[in-house]
Protein backbone atom coordinates (compact mmCIF):
# COMPACT_ATOMS: atom_id res chain seq x y z
CA UNK A 1 0.00 0.00 0.00
CA UNK A 2 1.38 3.39 -1.00
CA UNK A 3 0.54 6.43 1.13
CA UNK A 4 0.64 10.03 -0.07
CA UNK A 5 0.48 13.09 2.18
CA UNK A 6 -0.29 16.72 1.50
CA UNK A 7 2.44 19.34 1.45
CA UNK A 8 1.06 20.84 4.67
CA UNK A 9 1.40 17.51 6.51
CA UNK A 10 4.88 16.91 5.10
CA UNK A 11 6.04 20.38 6.10
CA UNK A 12 4.74 19.89 9.65
CA UNK A 13 6.43 16.49 9.97
CA UNK A 14 9.70 17.87 8.58
CA UNK A 15 9.66 20.77 11.03
CA UNK A 16 9.09 18.42 13.95
CA UNK A 17 11.93 16.14 12.88
CA UNK A 18 14.37 18.98 12.12
CA UNK A 19 13.86 20.33 15.62
CA UNK A 20 15.38 17.07 16.94
CA UNK A 21 18.23 16.75 14.42
CA UNK A 22 21.48 18.67 13.84
CA UNK A 23 21.10 21.48 11.30
CA UNK A 24 21.18 20.18 7.73
CA UNK A 25 20.90 16.51 8.69
CA UNK A 26 17.50 16.04 7.06
CA UNK A 27 18.69 17.51 3.75
CA UNK A 28 21.73 15.24 3.84
CA UNK A 29 19.47 12.21 4.26
CA UNK A 30 17.44 13.26 1.23
CA UNK A 31 20.54 14.02 -0.84
CA UNK A 32 22.12 10.67 0.00
CA UNK A 33 19.01 8.82 -1.18
CA UNK A 34 18.81 10.94 -4.33
CA UNK A 35 22.48 10.37 -5.18
CA UNK A 36 22.12 6.63 -4.62
CA UNK A 37 19.23 6.36 -7.10
CA UNK A 38 21.13 8.47 -9.65
CA UNK A 39 24.23 6.30 -9.30
CA UNK A 40 22.16 3.17 -10.01
CA UNK A 41 20.73 4.80 -13.13
CA UNK A 42 24.18 5.80 -14.37
CA UNK A 43 25.59 2.35 -13.65
CA UNK A 44 29.13 3.78 -14.02
CA UNK A 45 29.39 7.17 -12.33
CA UNK A 46 32.99 8.03 -13.18
CA UNK A 47 33.27 10.22 -16.26
CA UNK A 48 29.54 10.75 -16.80
CA UNK A 49 28.06 14.21 -17.30
CA UNK A 50 25.42 15.26 -14.78
CA UNK A 51 23.41 18.47 -15.01
CA UNK A 52 21.64 19.93 -11.97
CA UNK A 53 18.67 22.25 -12.52
CA UNK A 54 18.69 24.27 -9.32
CA UNK A 55 15.97 26.55 -8.01
CA UNK A 56 15.91 28.75 -4.95
CA UNK A 57 14.26 26.27 -2.56
CA UNK A 58 15.29 23.28 -0.50
CA UNK A 59 14.96 20.89 -3.43
CA UNK A 60 17.69 22.89 -5.11
CA UNK A 61 19.80 22.21 -2.03
CA UNK A 62 19.01 18.48 -2.23
CA UNK A 63 20.14 18.49 -5.87
CA UNK A 64 23.36 20.36 -5.07
CA UNK A 65 24.35 18.01 -2.25
CA UNK A 66 23.49 14.97 -4.38
CA UNK A 67 25.55 16.46 -7.20
CA UNK A 68 28.48 16.90 -4.82
CA UNK A 69 28.30 13.22 -3.89
CA UNK A 70 28.32 12.22 -7.57
CA UNK A 71 31.20 14.61 -8.29
CA UNK A 72 33.29 12.99 -5.56
CA UNK A 73 32.75 9.69 -7.41
CA UNK A 74 34.17 11.14 -10.62
CA UNK A 75 31.09 12.53 -12.40
CA UNK A 76 31.43 15.84 -14.23
CA UNK A 77 28.67 17.84 -12.58
CA UNK A 78 27.32 21.22 -13.68
CA UNK A 79 24.72 23.17 -11.73
CA UNK A 80 22.50 25.49 -13.76
CA UNK A 81 21.03 28.08 -11.38
CA UNK A 82 17.57 29.22 -12.41
CA UNK A 83 17.49 31.92 -9.73
CA UNK A 84 19.99 34.42 -8.32
CA UNK A 85 19.32 32.77 -4.96
CA UNK A 86 20.44 29.20 -4.30
CA UNK A 87 21.31 27.05 -1.28
CA UNK A 88 24.69 28.49 -0.23
CA UNK A 89 25.99 25.47 1.69
CA UNK A 90 24.96 23.16 -1.16
CA UNK A 91 26.77 25.38 -3.68
CA UNK A 92 29.89 25.35 -1.54
CA UNK A 93 29.76 21.55 -1.25
CA UNK A 94 29.42 21.15 -5.01
CA UNK A 95 32.32 23.52 -5.76
CA UNK A 96 34.51 21.79 -3.18
CA UNK A 97 33.79 18.44 -4.87
CA UNK A 98 34.89 19.86 -8.22
CA UNK A 99 31.50 20.73 -9.67
CA UNK A 100 30.89 23.64 -12.02
CA UNK A 101 28.26 26.34 -11.47
CA UNK A 102 26.47 28.39 -14.11
CA UNK A 103 24.76 31.41 -12.59
CA UNK A 104 21.31 32.51 -13.73
CA UNK A 105 22.92 35.63 -15.18
CA UNK A 106 25.03 33.51 -17.53
CA UNK A 107 22.19 31.28 -18.61
CA UNK A 108 20.73 32.74 -21.77
CA UNK A 109 17.70 31.39 -23.65
CA UNK A 110 18.46 27.67 -24.08
CA UNK A 111 18.17 28.00 -27.87
CA UNK A 112 21.16 30.35 -28.05
CA UNK A 113 24.44 29.10 -29.48
CA UNK A 114 26.80 31.38 -27.58
CA UNK A 115 27.28 29.11 -24.58
CA UNK A 116 25.15 29.26 -21.45
CA UNK A 117 22.39 26.68 -21.22
CA UNK A 118 23.00 25.21 -24.69
CA UNK A 119 26.60 24.37 -23.78
CA UNK A 120 25.61 23.08 -20.34
CA UNK A 121 23.13 20.59 -21.81
CA UNK A 122 25.45 19.20 -24.49
CA UNK A 123 26.43 15.58 -23.89
CA UNK A 124 24.49 15.31 -20.64
CA UNK A 125 23.92 11.76 -19.40
CA UNK A 126 21.64 12.57 -16.48
CA UNK A 127 19.65 15.60 -15.34
CA UNK A 128 18.60 16.14 -11.73
CA UNK A 129 15.55 18.42 -11.52
CA UNK A 130 15.68 20.54 -8.37
CA UNK A 131 13.88 23.59 -9.73
CA UNK A 132 10.77 23.81 -7.55
CA UNK A 133 9.87 20.70 -5.52
CA UNK A 134 6.75 20.37 -3.37
CA UNK A 135 6.39 24.11 -2.82
CA UNK A 136 5.83 24.86 -6.50
CA UNK A 137 2.43 26.25 -7.52
CA UNK A 138 1.18 27.33 -10.90
CA UNK A 139 2.97 27.44 -14.22
CA UNK A 140 6.74 27.64 -14.51
CA UNK A 141 7.90 30.98 -15.89
CA UNK A 142 10.98 32.70 -17.24
CA UNK A 143 14.24 30.82 -17.01
CA UNK A 144 12.58 27.97 -15.08
CA UNK A 145 10.32 27.21 -18.05
CA UNK A 146 13.12 27.77 -20.56
CA UNK A 147 15.37 25.22 -18.86
CA UNK A 148 12.59 22.63 -18.88
CA UNK A 149 11.99 23.22 -22.59
CA UNK A 150 15.69 22.65 -23.23
CA UNK A 151 15.91 19.26 -21.50
CA UNK A 152 17.83 16.89 -23.82
CA UNK A 153 15.81 13.96 -25.14
CA UNK A 154 18.65 11.47 -24.73
CA UNK A 155 19.44 12.17 -21.05
CA UNK A 156 17.84 10.37 -18.13
CA UNK A 157 15.83 12.81 -16.00
CA UNK A 158 15.48 12.40 -12.24
CA UNK A 159 13.04 14.68 -10.42
CA UNK A 160 13.76 15.70 -6.86
CA UNK A 161 10.63 15.04 -4.73
CA UNK A 162 8.13 16.14 -7.43
CA UNK A 163 8.73 17.01 -11.11
CA UNK A 164 8.92 20.78 -11.43
CA UNK A 165 5.68 22.19 -12.80
CA UNK A 166 3.54 19.49 -11.14
CA UNK A 167 1.40 20.52 -8.18
CA UNK A 168 2.43 18.18 -5.37
CA UNK A 169 -1.02 18.19 -3.74
CA UNK A 170 -3.23 17.76 -6.79
CA UNK A 171 -1.21 16.56 -9.78
CA UNK A 172 -2.28 19.63 -11.74
CA UNK A 173 0.01 20.87 -14.51
CA UNK A 174 -0.61 24.39 -15.76
CA UNK A 175 2.18 24.82 -18.29
CA UNK A 176 5.72 23.58 -18.84
CA UNK A 177 6.61 20.67 -16.56
CA UNK A 178 9.46 18.23 -16.25
CA UNK A 179 8.78 14.73 -17.58
CA UNK A 180 10.93 12.57 -15.38
CA UNK A 181 12.10 9.03 -15.97
CA UNK A 182 12.39 8.63 -12.19
CA UNK A 183 11.07 10.75 -9.33
CA UNK A 184 12.87 10.38 -6.00
CA UNK A 185 10.47 11.52 -3.31
CA UNK A 186 11.31 11.97 0.35
CA UNK A 187 9.51 10.75 3.47
CA UNK A 188 6.23 9.89 1.76
CA UNK A 189 4.62 10.03 -1.65
CA UNK A 190 2.89 13.24 -2.62
CA UNK A 191 -0.68 13.06 -4.04
CA UNK A 192 0.43 14.68 -7.30
CA UNK A 193 2.63 11.65 -8.01
CA UNK A 194 -0.44 9.38 -8.02
CA UNK A 195 -2.93 11.60 -9.87
CA UNK A 196 -2.89 12.52 -13.53
CA UNK A 197 -1.77 14.59 -15.27
CA UNK A 198 1.05 14.86 -12.73
CA UNK A 199 1.46 11.10 -12.41
CA UNK A 200 2.26 10.90 -16.13
CA UNK A 201 5.20 13.27 -15.51
CA UNK A 202 6.64 11.31 -12.57
CA UNK A 203 7.95 8.16 -14.26
CA UNK A 204 9.04 5.49 -11.79
CA UNK A 205 8.62 6.78 -8.23
CA UNK A 206 11.32 5.89 -5.70
CA UNK A 207 10.58 6.60 -2.04
CA UNK A 208 13.46 7.54 0.27
CA UNK A 209 12.69 7.15 3.97
CA UNK A 210 13.99 10.15 5.88
CA UNK A 211 12.31 9.33 9.19
CA UNK A 212 9.14 11.43 9.10
CA UNK A 213 6.34 10.72 11.57
CA UNK A 214 3.20 11.29 9.51
CA UNK A 215 -0.54 11.36 10.24
CA UNK A 216 -3.32 9.78 8.14
CA UNK A 217 -2.55 9.93 4.41
CA UNK A 218 -4.59 12.00 1.96
CA UNK A 219 -4.36 9.50 -0.90
CA UNK A 220 -3.78 5.74 -0.77
CA UNK A 221 -2.94 3.39 -3.64
CA UNK A 222 -3.50 -0.33 -3.13
CA UNK A 223 -0.92 -2.89 -4.15
CA UNK A 224 -2.16 -6.28 -5.34
CA UNK A 225 -1.18 -7.76 -1.97
CA UNK A 226 -3.63 -5.34 -0.28
CA UNK A 227 -6.67 -6.45 -2.32
CA UNK A 228 -8.42 -9.05 -0.19
CA UNK A 229 -11.81 -10.14 -1.48
CA UNK A 230 -14.35 -12.40 0.21
CA UNK A 231 -13.64 -16.06 -0.51
CA UNK A 232 -16.30 -18.78 -0.61
CA UNK A 233 -16.55 -20.81 2.59
CA UNK A 234 -17.58 -24.47 2.90
CA UNK A 235 -21.11 -23.39 3.81
CA UNK A 236 -21.36 -20.83 0.98
CA UNK A 237 -24.11 -21.00 -1.60
CA UNK A 238 -24.94 -18.80 -4.57
CA UNK A 239 -27.04 -16.45 -2.46
CA UNK A 240 -24.41 -15.99 0.23
CA UNK A 241 -21.78 -15.23 -2.43
CA UNK A 242 -23.86 -12.31 -3.64
CA UNK A 243 -26.67 -11.80 -6.14
CA UNK A 244 -26.24 -8.83 -8.45
CA UNK A 245 -28.97 -7.46 -10.69
CA UNK A 246 -28.02 -5.80 -13.98
CA UNK A 247 -30.23 -3.44 -15.99
CA UNK A 248 -28.37 -2.81 -19.22
CA UNK A 249 -28.53 -2.85 -23.00
CA UNK A 250 -30.87 -1.24 -25.47
CA UNK A 251 -31.57 -1.19 -29.18
CA UNK A 252 -28.25 0.53 -29.99
CA UNK A 253 -25.75 -0.89 -27.50
CA UNK A 254 -26.52 -4.56 -27.00
CA UNK A 255 -22.91 -5.58 -26.36
CA UNK A 256 -22.71 -3.49 -23.20
CA UNK A 257 -25.14 -5.87 -21.52
CA UNK A 258 -23.10 -8.95 -22.50
CA UNK A 259 -19.92 -7.39 -21.15
CA UNK A 260 -21.45 -6.15 -17.89
CA UNK A 261 -22.95 -9.56 -17.14
CA UNK A 262 -19.63 -11.23 -17.93
CA UNK A 263 -17.80 -8.82 -15.62
CA UNK A 264 -20.15 -9.73 -12.78
CA UNK A 265 -19.86 -13.48 -13.40
CA UNK A 266 -16.07 -13.40 -13.60
CA UNK A 267 -15.98 -11.05 -10.63
CA UNK A 268 -17.27 -13.79 -8.36
CA UNK A 269 -21.01 -13.15 -8.14
CA UNK A 270 -22.96 -16.15 -6.87
CA UNK A 271 -25.79 -15.26 -9.24
CA UNK A 272 -26.45 -12.62 -11.86
CA UNK A 273 -30.02 -11.56 -12.55
CA UNK A 274 -30.27 -9.69 -15.83
CA UNK A 275 -33.23 -7.74 -17.18
CA UNK A 276 -33.70 -5.92 -20.45
CA UNK A 277 -35.74 -6.01 -23.65
CA UNK A 278 -36.26 -9.43 -25.24
CA UNK A 279 -33.59 -9.12 -28.01
CA UNK A 280 -30.91 -8.11 -25.53
CA UNK A 281 -31.94 -10.85 -23.11
CA UNK A 282 -31.56 -13.39 -25.90
CA UNK A 283 -28.00 -12.23 -26.60
CA UNK A 284 -27.06 -12.46 -22.94
CA UNK A 285 -28.72 -15.86 -22.57
CA UNK A 286 -26.76 -17.24 -25.51
CA UNK A 287 -23.41 -16.04 -24.20
CA UNK A 288 -24.02 -16.49 -20.49
CA UNK A 289 -26.51 -19.31 -19.91
CA UNK A 290 -25.73 -19.16 -16.18
CA UNK A 291 -27.36 -15.72 -15.91
CA UNK A 292 -31.00 -15.64 -14.76
CA UNK A 293 -32.80 -13.40 -17.25
CA UNK A 294 -36.03 -11.45 -17.35
CA UNK A 295 -37.51 -9.82 -20.45
CA UNK A 296 -38.92 -6.35 -19.92
CA UNK A 297 -41.39 -4.77 -22.32
CA UNK A 298 -39.95 -2.29 -24.82
CA UNK A 299 -42.27 0.38 -23.43
CA UNK A 300 -42.54 0.26 -19.65
CA UNK A 301 -45.98 0.89 -18.17
CA UNK A 302 -44.93 3.65 -15.76
CA UNK A 303 -42.20 6.19 -15.11
CA UNK A 304 -40.93 4.02 -12.27
CA UNK A 305 -41.53 0.35 -13.11
CA UNK A 306 -41.44 -2.40 -10.53
CA UNK A 307 -38.32 -4.55 -10.47
CA UNK A 308 -40.03 -7.34 -8.53
CA UNK A 309 -40.26 -9.65 -11.59
CA UNK A 310 -36.45 -9.65 -11.77
CA UNK A 311 -36.16 -11.20 -8.29
CA UNK A 312 -34.30 -10.23 -5.14
CA UNK A 313 -30.75 -8.95 -5.49
CA UNK A 314 -28.08 -7.65 -3.13
CA UNK A 315 -26.87 -4.90 -5.49
CA UNK A 316 -27.96 -3.30 -8.76
CA UNK A 317 -25.90 -2.22 -11.77
CA UNK A 318 -27.83 0.14 -14.04
CA UNK A 319 -26.87 2.02 -17.16
CA UNK A 320 -24.48 0.29 -19.60
CA UNK A 321 -25.94 0.64 -23.08
CA UNK A 322 -29.34 1.52 -21.65
CA UNK A 323 -30.08 4.63 -23.70
CA UNK A 324 -31.56 7.84 -22.33
CA UNK A 325 -35.23 7.51 -23.23
CA UNK A 326 -38.21 7.29 -20.88
CA UNK A 327 -37.65 3.55 -20.44
CA UNK A 328 -34.05 4.13 -19.32
CA UNK A 329 -35.13 6.91 -16.97
CA UNK A 330 -37.70 4.60 -15.40
CA UNK A 331 -35.14 1.84 -14.79
CA UNK A 332 -32.63 4.26 -13.24
CA UNK A 333 -35.36 5.61 -10.95
CA UNK A 334 -36.47 2.11 -9.97
CA UNK A 335 -32.97 0.93 -9.12
CA UNK A 336 -32.23 4.02 -7.03
CA UNK A 337 -35.53 3.63 -5.15
CA UNK A 338 -34.41 0.17 -4.00
CA UNK A 339 -32.88 -0.54 -0.61
CA UNK A 340 -29.67 -2.20 -1.83
CA UNK A 341 -26.38 -0.78 -3.14
CA UNK A 342 -26.58 0.61 -6.68
CA UNK A 343 -23.86 1.28 -9.24
CA UNK A 344 -24.77 3.76 -11.98
CA UNK A 345 -22.65 3.88 -15.13
CA UNK A 346 -22.68 5.03 -18.76
CA UNK A 347 -26.20 5.93 -19.93
CA UNK A 348 -27.39 5.78 -16.34
CA UNK A 349 -25.07 8.72 -15.66
CA UNK A 350 -26.41 10.55 -18.71
CA UNK A 351 -29.94 10.05 -17.38
CA UNK A 352 -28.87 11.58 -14.06
CA UNK A 353 -27.14 14.46 -15.82
CA UNK A 354 -30.35 15.39 -17.66
CA UNK A 355 -32.38 15.54 -14.44
CA UNK A 356 -33.06 18.77 -12.56
CA UNK A 357 -30.51 18.96 -9.76
CA UNK A 358 -33.15 18.76 -7.02
CA UNK A 359 -34.62 15.57 -8.47
CA UNK A 360 -31.18 14.04 -8.94
CA UNK A 361 -30.12 14.83 -5.39
CA UNK A 362 -33.39 13.41 -4.07
CA UNK A 363 -32.83 10.13 -5.93
CA UNK A 364 -29.24 9.89 -4.71
CA UNK A 365 -30.16 10.70 -1.11
CA UNK A 366 -30.68 7.08 -0.08
CA UNK A 367 -29.73 4.90 2.85
CA UNK A 368 -27.97 2.22 0.81
CA UNK A 369 -24.61 2.96 -0.88
CA UNK A 370 -24.54 4.46 -4.36
CA UNK A 371 -21.53 4.32 -6.67
CA UNK A 372 -21.17 6.46 -9.78
CA UNK A 373 -18.43 5.48 -12.25
CA UNK A 374 -17.98 8.36 -14.72
CA UNK A 375 -15.16 9.15 -17.07
CA UNK A 376 -14.14 12.80 -17.36
CA UNK A 377 -16.81 13.65 -19.93
CA UNK A 378 -19.61 12.07 -17.92
CA UNK A 379 -18.48 13.79 -14.73
CA UNK A 380 -18.33 17.09 -16.59
CA UNK A 381 -21.98 16.67 -17.63
CA UNK A 382 -23.01 15.79 -14.08
CA UNK A 383 -21.28 18.88 -12.68
CA UNK A 384 -21.97 21.28 -15.52
CA UNK A 385 -18.22 21.62 -16.01
CA UNK A 386 -15.84 21.53 -18.96
CA UNK A 387 -14.32 18.14 -19.77
CA UNK A 388 -10.83 19.55 -20.27
CA UNK A 389 -11.03 21.22 -16.86
CA UNK A 390 -12.05 17.91 -15.25
CA UNK A 391 -9.09 16.19 -16.88
CA UNK A 392 -6.72 18.94 -15.74
CA UNK A 393 -8.06 19.09 -12.15
CA UNK A 394 -9.18 15.54 -11.47
CA UNK A 395 -8.89 15.55 -7.67
CA UNK A 396 -10.74 18.86 -7.27
CA UNK A 397 -13.64 17.71 -9.45
CA UNK A 398 -13.81 14.31 -7.75
CA UNK A 399 -14.12 15.99 -4.35
CA UNK A 400 -16.70 18.43 -5.70
CA UNK A 401 -18.79 15.56 -7.09
CA UNK A 402 -18.71 13.69 -3.78
CA UNK A 403 -19.72 16.83 -1.88
CA UNK A 404 -22.51 17.87 -4.26
CA UNK A 405 -23.96 14.43 -5.00
CA UNK A 406 -23.37 12.76 -1.64
CA UNK A 407 -22.32 9.41 -3.17
CA UNK A 408 -19.20 7.36 -3.84
CA UNK A 409 -17.59 8.43 -7.10
CA UNK A 410 -15.07 6.46 -9.15
CA UNK A 411 -13.47 8.78 -11.70
CA UNK A 412 -12.08 6.66 -14.52
CA UNK A 413 -8.75 7.39 -16.15
CA UNK A 414 -5.20 6.13 -16.38
CA UNK A 415 -5.06 6.80 -12.64
CA UNK A 416 -8.54 5.99 -11.39
CA UNK A 417 -9.67 7.84 -8.25
CA UNK A 418 -12.33 6.81 -5.72
CA UNK A 419 -13.83 8.93 -2.96
CA UNK A 420 -16.82 8.62 -0.62
CA UNK A 421 -18.61 11.16 1.59
CA UNK A 422 -16.95 11.44 4.97
CA UNK A 423 -14.38 8.77 4.14
CA UNK A 424 -10.67 9.52 3.98
CA UNK A 425 -8.31 9.09 2.25
CA UNK A 426 -8.99 9.23 -1.49
CA UNK A 427 -8.15 5.89 -3.12
CA UNK A 428 -6.03 5.81 -6.28
CA UNK A 429 -5.63 2.85 -8.61
CA UNK A 430 -2.33 2.54 -10.45
CA UNK A 431 -2.89 -0.68 -12.42
CA UNK A 432 -4.59 1.09 -15.32
CA UNK A 433 -3.03 0.93 -18.75
CA UNK A 434 -3.61 2.91 -21.96
CA UNK A 435 -4.71 -0.37 -23.56
CA UNK A 436 -7.95 -0.02 -21.56
CA UNK A 437 -8.93 2.93 -23.76
CA UNK A 438 -11.19 0.79 -25.92
CA UNK A 439 -14.96 0.39 -26.18
CA UNK A 440 -16.67 -1.82 -23.62
CA UNK A 441 -14.04 -2.00 -20.91
CA UNK A 442 -16.10 0.28 -18.69
CA UNK A 443 -19.05 -2.13 -18.98
CA UNK A 444 -16.84 -4.96 -17.72
CA UNK A 445 -15.77 -2.77 -14.78
CA UNK A 446 -19.41 -2.00 -13.92
CA UNK A 447 -20.34 -5.66 -13.66
CA UNK A 448 -17.21 -6.46 -11.68
CA UNK A 449 -17.79 -3.73 -9.09
CA UNK A 450 -21.47 -4.67 -8.91
CA UNK A 451 -20.48 -8.22 -7.99
CA UNK A 452 -18.19 -6.92 -5.23
CA UNK A 453 -20.95 -4.65 -3.89
CA UNK A 454 -23.25 -7.67 -3.73
CA UNK A 455 -20.79 -9.44 -1.42
CA UNK A 456 -21.23 -6.63 1.10
CA UNK A 457 -17.93 -4.80 0.58
CA UNK A 458 -18.10 -1.08 1.46
CA UNK A 459 -18.72 1.07 -1.59
CA UNK A 460 -15.29 2.74 -1.82
CA UNK A 461 -13.50 -0.54 -1.21
CA UNK A 462 -15.57 -2.39 -3.82
CA UNK A 463 -14.91 0.35 -6.37
CA UNK A 464 -11.17 0.59 -5.70
CA UNK A 465 -10.61 -3.17 -5.61
CA UNK A 466 -12.67 -3.59 -8.76
CA UNK A 467 -10.59 -0.96 -10.55
CA UNK A 468 -7.39 -2.66 -9.39
CA UNK A 469 -8.48 -6.06 -10.70
CA UNK A 470 -9.76 -4.52 -13.93
CA UNK A 471 -6.42 -2.85 -14.62
CA UNK A 472 -4.48 -5.97 -13.66
CA UNK A 473 -6.62 -8.07 -16.02
CA UNK A 474 -5.97 -5.59 -18.83
CA UNK A 475 -2.23 -5.79 -18.27
CA UNK A 476 -2.33 -9.59 -18.27
CA UNK A 477 -4.42 -9.59 -21.45
CA UNK A 478 -2.16 -7.10 -23.23
CA UNK A 479 1.08 -8.87 -22.28
CA UNK A 480 0.46 -12.44 -21.09
CA UNK A 481 4.15 -13.19 -21.63
CA UNK A 482 6.38 -10.65 -19.82
CA UNK A 483 9.10 -11.34 -22.37
CA UNK A 484 6.91 -9.92 -25.16
CA UNK A 485 5.68 -6.38 -25.69
CA UNK A 486 2.03 -5.52 -25.07
CA UNK A 487 -0.52 -5.78 -27.87
CA UNK A 488 -3.97 -4.23 -28.42
CA UNK A 489 -6.81 -5.82 -26.49
CA UNK A 490 -10.60 -5.80 -26.55
CA UNK A 491 -13.04 -5.50 -23.69
CA UNK A 492 -13.71 -9.21 -23.99
CA UNK A 493 -9.98 -9.89 -23.55
CA UNK A 494 -10.13 -8.00 -20.25
CA UNK A 495 -13.20 -9.95 -19.24
CA UNK A 496 -11.61 -13.34 -19.90
CA UNK A 497 -8.40 -12.31 -18.07
CA UNK A 498 -10.26 -11.55 -14.82
CA UNK A 499 -9.84 -15.09 -13.39
CA UNK A 500 -6.08 -14.84 -13.93
CA UNK A 501 -6.07 -11.45 -12.20
CA UNK A 502 -7.99 -12.90 -9.25
CA UNK A 503 -5.40 -15.66 -8.95
CA UNK A 504 -2.77 -12.98 -8.27
CA UNK A 505 -4.55 -11.96 -5.06
CA UNK A 506 -3.35 -13.24 -1.68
Amino acid sequence: MRHAHSVEKVRAAEAELMARLPEGALMQRAAAGLASVCARLLDRVYGTRVLLLVGSGDNGGDALYAGARLARRGARVTAALASPRAHEEGLAALREAGGRVLSSARLQEPTSTDGGAAAAFAGTDLVIDGLTGIGGRGALRGLYAALVRALPEDAAVVACDVPSGVDADTGEVEGEAVRADVTVTFGTLKPGLLIDPGAAHAGVVELVDIGLDLPEPDVVAFATADVRLPRPLPESDKYRRGVVGILAGGSQFTGAAVLAVGGALHGGAGMVRFASSAPVVELVRRRWPEAVTTSLPSALPSEEPSLEPVGRVQAWVVGPGLGVDSRARGLVHAALRSDVPVLVDADGLNVLAEMPSALRRGLLDRAAPTVLTPHAGELARLLGADRSDVEARRLAHLRRAVDELGVTVLLKGSTTLVASPGVHPVLANLTGTPWLATAGTGDVLSGLIGALLATGLPAAEAAAHGAHLHGLAARLAAAPDPALSAAPITAFDVLTALPAALRHLP
